[in-house]
């Protein structure tokens, strides 16, 4: 039990361990990820409906998605936007890791007799001979990616990025920061039962790290027979930090915004959204 007590407690380096494989693909858990997804008044995982309906409009008039339009949506989850942005007629490609959520986009694609390519991989792994007009990563999933990740990452988007094509993404800010408190809970069946459906005890341990301006969520379950750990990291930035990311890869910032719903910069705003394209 001490032994065990001290990996619940034990302060990894930043981003020493990757578990998004567990989060996104587990029976259980990807089950609960997508419920989460598709609650329309919850947060969770996806932004509410309405802020759903102001960003999808905004980013439809501001990239003036049509018929033609190719738009790719790494990490689309459920295809909360890549549905929408198709019916307007874009060319739409869909990336994302949960096997489960690529499935019930697929289905509702099908139901609605649109065409989209939903593809299940990891969009740290995405090659492809297609150009995108519009490249987009939405709901902070930047944040939640080692720095070496978030090179990957902006080199597949270089790489895939049409001359005159836009980026658009979302992080969380350092006034996001300054909110976030360390801290340990202990909870039989944790969030309701979210890790498991058998009974279970559940520790979350939240670590800041001021140096790298980096949080952990570290999630440790104990089952009857087995027990495993989650760690959710999540890297805040400030505009400069973005933008040096960016040139790092050749890309360049063109607006920022508040959010992805269009919302005017505010230096004091828990995220920050951010249209680039290449230098």
């Amino acid at each position: 039990m001490f032994a065990e007590l001290q990996k619940v407690f034990a302060r990894p380096e930043p981003f020493q361990y990757y578990t998004a494989e567990k989060l996104w693909n587990d029976p259980h858990i990807s089950a609960q990820m997508l419920k989460y997804h598709l609650d329309e008044k919850a947060d969770p995982a996806s932004r509410n409906r309405t802020f759903l309906d102001r960003s999808i409009t905004w980013l439809a008039e501001r990239f003036q998605v049509g018929p033609g339009l190719r738009i790719a949506d790494f990490g689309c989850g459920p295809g909360l936007y890549t549905i929408p942005l198709a019916e307007r007629g874009a060319r739409v490609t869909g990336i994302d890791f949960s096997r489960r959520s690529i499935a019930y986009a697929r289905e509702q694609a099908a139901n609605k007799g649109l065409s989209i390519d939903h593809q299940w991989q990891n969009y740290l792994d995405f090659s492809s001979q297609q150009q995108f007009d519009l490249i987009i990563i939405i709901y902070c999933d930047y944040c939640a990616l080692s720095p070496q990740q978030r090179n990957r990452l902006l080199g597949i988007i270089h790489q895939h990025l049409a001359v005159d094509g836009h980026l658009l993404f979302d992080v969380f800010s350092l006034s996001a920061y300054r909110e976030r408190k360390e801290g340990t809970l202990c909870e039989p069946r944790l969030m309701e039962g979210f890790w498991s459906a058998d009974d279970y005890f559940g520790f979350l341990q939240t670590c800041k790290y001021e140096d790298e301006q980096v949080v952990l969520d570290k999630y440790s379950i104990f089952e009857a027979e087995h027990s495993f750990e989650v760690y959710n990291w999540l890297q805040y930035f400030t505009r400069d930090e973005i933008s040096a990311e960016l040139h790092e890869c050749g890309l360049q910032v063109v607006d920022w915004y508040a959010d992805v719903a269009g919302s005017a910069f505010d230096p004091d705003a828990a995220e920050i959204a951010v249209i680039a394209k290449k230098e």
